[in-house]
């Protein structure tokens, strides 16, 4: 009777039961791991890592262990499925710590520069800001005592305040006292000007430095400017209503990568995956399930199919360096049939590049074994042809 290990502690509670319901059934029967293997057509060493809980055994390997033992293969296969998909939700998390890990290497990565350099506010070095030249105009009219200025008659300039007449001043003789007497009597009081409480907008009459010719040619060169924005608007506008209702704005727009959706770790879709290797792709581990299944010689040939890639491809296990294993995808639609090929090079195991297919029955793979024996697979429900 083997000595088992312990299983690994991360190893999902329903794997683990249905590991431990394999190696009761190896205890009862009383067979050793190597008359297990020779019984099941399944190598010693794939059955060492089943039953240590390292790999989940394809249900060609259970039924084959049911048979062996004289165990009811329906139970057995049940408590399989249940198995394969805790299975492929410990590696949906696994793929989603080592991605989380990842991204946590990049931050702390990116913290070791630092911020960036903050920019100065302001404009660059060297610039000079200038006053408007109305501005420069108010300083030359404005009294040193910040008074506004007054426009007397004949367009001299006076201050309010300096304007008014002796009695409103309460100072005889200023620039505001009355004028001498002409033949006709004494000449009107000028009226004092009242002082603003603002001083005037001096920006309002500002004159352009050119003086009014410069002021013309900047109202042309506005209205040029106008006139040529209104031709270019005018000129997209015919032109995207002449191209058709399906031309226009949305067009410009870049196409939207079809991989822009797909879930982290996934790198192709559709027709992007076909002769694409799916471990490479992502598509692989818990991302795909076997659409169809049979036993050749000793050998056990899978489709497995990943709905997230739309593509499917072929696996053999239980098999000798030399076996070739083939996936076909029938014409879907407008596409073409496929075909992908591979062979086992070492170890006991091999599967083909990836074909683009809409659903897992469109896909068939088979199997041609050094010791001659072929056969294909039939979809998952189908009886295997012999």
């Amino acid at each position: 009777m083997p000595r088992w290990r312990a299983l690994p502690e991360e190893l999902d509670p329903e794997v683990r039961e249905f590991t431990e319901q394999l190696r009761r059934l190896v205890e009862r029967s009383g067979l050793s791991i190597g008359a297990v293997a020779d019984r099941t057509g399944y190598s010693k060493t794939s059955w060492e890592r089943y039953l240590g809980g390292r790999l989940l055994p394809p249900l060609g390997a259970a039924e084959a262990l049911a048979e062996a033992t004289g165990t009811d293969v329906v139970h057995l296969s049940t408590m399989w499925e249940l198995a394969e998909r805790a299975w492929s939700r410990s590696e949906l998390r696994h793929d989603s710590t080592v991605e989380s890990a990842r991204v946590a290497r990049a931050r702390a990565a990116l913290g070791e520069f630092g911020p960036p350099q903050a920019a100065r506010a302001g404009g660059p070095p060297g610039a000079v800001v200038s006053e408007p030249l109305c501005h420069e105009a108010a300083r030359r009219t404005a009294p040193e005592d910040g008074s506004p200025a007054a426009a007397g008659p004949g367009g001299h300039s006076g201050f309010a305040g300096a304007t008014g007449s002796a009695g409103a001043t309460g100072s005889p003789g200023t620039a505001g006292s009355a004028a001498p007497a002409g033949p006709s009597g004494p000449a009107p009081q000028p009226q004092s000007v009242p002082r603003s409480t603002q001083p005037p907008d001096y920006r309002a009459n500002a004159i352009p430095a050119g003086g009014p010719a410069a002021r013309r040619r900047a109202a042309l060169f506005v209205t040029g400017v106008v006139g040529a924005l209104l031709v270019v608007a005018a000129a997209v506008l015919l032109l995207g209503v002449g191209s058709g209702p399906d031309t226009g704005r949305d067009t410009a727009r870049p196409p939207a990568s079809p991989s822009a959706a797909l879930p982290a770790g996934v790198k192709c879709t559709g027709a992007e995956c076909s002769g694409k290797d799916p471990e490479a792709m992502g598509c692989g581990g818990g991302r795909a399930a076997t659409a169809g299944s049979a036993t050749v010689g000793t050998s056990y040939v899978e489709v497995r199919y990943s709905q997230v890639c739309g593509a499917a491809w072929a696996r053999i296990t239980q098999a000798v360096p030399g076996d070739a294993v083939r996936i076909d995808a029938a014409a879907d639609g407008g596409a073409p049939a496929r075909t992908e090929s591979g062979k086992v090079v070492r170890d006991a195991d091999g599967y083909t590049p990836m074909v683009a297919v809409s659903e897992p029955g469109k896909a068939k793979a088979c199997a041609t074994l050094t010791s001659g024996a072929k056969g294909c697979t039939t979809p998952r429900g189908t009886p295997a042809a012999g």
